[in-house]
């Protein structure tokens, strides 16, 4: 099995896939047309920011799965993945803590101007009077947008700093809210109106796109400080100068709208030149623990792949089954029985959209269940019934 890995990839994670017989081709510097020209003979593809677009799966004859060392998969064309049966795999959680240690690290820096002390002293200038001003956390109500494992390592640093926390979520209830031990609010807005301070931990999807609007930032109170360490399109970034502007708000921002795919390039951001801005070049997730933790997850999900066929952290498996009922077929453990059951279902024009197969014990006997597009007719149900020296028993029992 090969694996192509088109991103920088830990030397020690390599090594690991290599031990269990893998070949590794490691070529970080893969993008675009030279990704789909070198995926020909690759099973599995590993990448970090790099695109995978479906023209890479166009020309991937034999990939089975890609896997994304990070989080999020926008960068990867789900829908072409899918349509030819590519496994997509994230590592969910394995950045959280370095994405958290950063946003404190923003909120921090923006409360106590740290980063303009330092611009003061390296200019030769003293100005403690100045740089004295400064309210501190303790006390103060941090509104944390996203409470999935981003957004819980943050709310335990807050809570270390003795912020009052509250939180919103597409799927954050009251009760959950009151298990966590944080403040419930319905809305964005709400958890906006509420809060000195409002960071962001949302996932990019067509639902969370520009969900950061003008209404929520303009609920922010004066001399609020927001911070977003999660995507740049989440947020409406003209709306963000004008809150700046209007009520002083102060931004902490890893995430920009149009930043540079390279590592390095040159980027004009009106927003990241404001005065009222600290901007850091989308460096949440990038901390040699937080890449090490990645590097493992991804190997983890490889090896699994390989041994098993199962993939964890899968993110683009239908959510819901187009199978109509579940066809249940005991039967002896022999050579083309199931062949059998799967010829009579084609014939009546019935699909099959899963199926499981289990041996009992000893190997003389098999359950399988098969999900099917509907029910088998009453005249293919008789025939495999008659199968007496293959077919044990037959019944259809789970109407979808």
């Amino acid at each position: 099995m090969r694996v192509l890995i088109a991103d920088g990839f830990p030397d020690f994670a390599r090594a690991e896939l290599a031990a269990v017989g893998l070949e590794v081709d490691y070529r970080p510097e893969l993008r675009g047309d030279a990704l789909a020209a070198a995926i020909a003979g690759a099973h599995v593809l590993v990448v970090r920011s790099t695109e995978v677009p479906a023209a890479v799966f166009a020309r991937a004859d034999a990939l089975a799965l890609v896997v994304r060392a990070g989080a999020g998969t926008n960068t990867i064309d789900r829908k072409a993945a899918s349509e030819r049966g590519v496994y997509v795999a994230n590592c969910p959680g394995q950045n959280a803590i370095a994405v958290a240690e950063l946003t404190m690290g923003l909120v921090l820096a923006l409360d106590r101007r740290i980063p303009d002390n330092v611009a003061m002293l390296r200019d030769g200038k003293w100005r403690k009077k100045e740089f004295s001003r400064a309210q501190g956390l303790f006390g103060r109500r941090i509104g944390i947008a996203g409470l999935g494992r981003i957004g819980r390592e943050v709310l335990a640093r807050a809570r270390a700093f003795g912020l009052e926390p509250t939180a919103w979520s597409r799927s954050l209830t009251p009760e959950q809210a009151r298990a966590l031990g944080v403040g419930f609010r319905a809305t964005l807005e709400d958890l906006a109106a509420g809060a000195d301070i409002l960071t962001i931990h949302l996932a990019l999807s067509p639902a969370t796109r520009g969900v950061v609007s003008k209404p929520v930032l303009e609920r922010l109170p004066r001399g609020a400080i927001f911070v977003n360490t999660s995507r740049g399109e989440i947020v409406d970034e003209a709306a963000l100068r004008d809150v700046i502007a209007t009520l002083g708000v102060r931004a902490g921002l890893d995430v920009f709208h149009g930043e540079p795919e390279a590592g390095e390039a040159d980027f004009a951001s009106e927003t990241a030149r404001l005065e009222g801005v600290y901007g850091t070049h989308h460096i949440g997730a990038s901390t040699e623990q937080a890449q090490a933790a990645i590097a493992r997850e991804t190997v983890r999900i490889i090896r699994s792949f390989r041994e098993s066929g199962e993939v964890p952290n899968c993110v683009n498996l239908a959510t819901r089954s187009p199978a109509r009922c579940q066809l249940v077929v005991r039967h002896y453990d022999k050579v083309g029985v199931l062949a059998r059951v799967l010829g009579a279902l084609r014939t009546a024009g019935i699909n099959v959209e899963e199926m499981q197969n289990e041996i009992f014990e000893g190997a003389h006997a098999a359950c399988a269940r098969i999900r099917v597009s509907r029910a088998p007719p009453e005249e293919v149900l008789a025939g495999l019934r008659a199968c007496a020296g293959e077919i044990l028993h037959v019944e259809v029992i789970d109407a979808a």
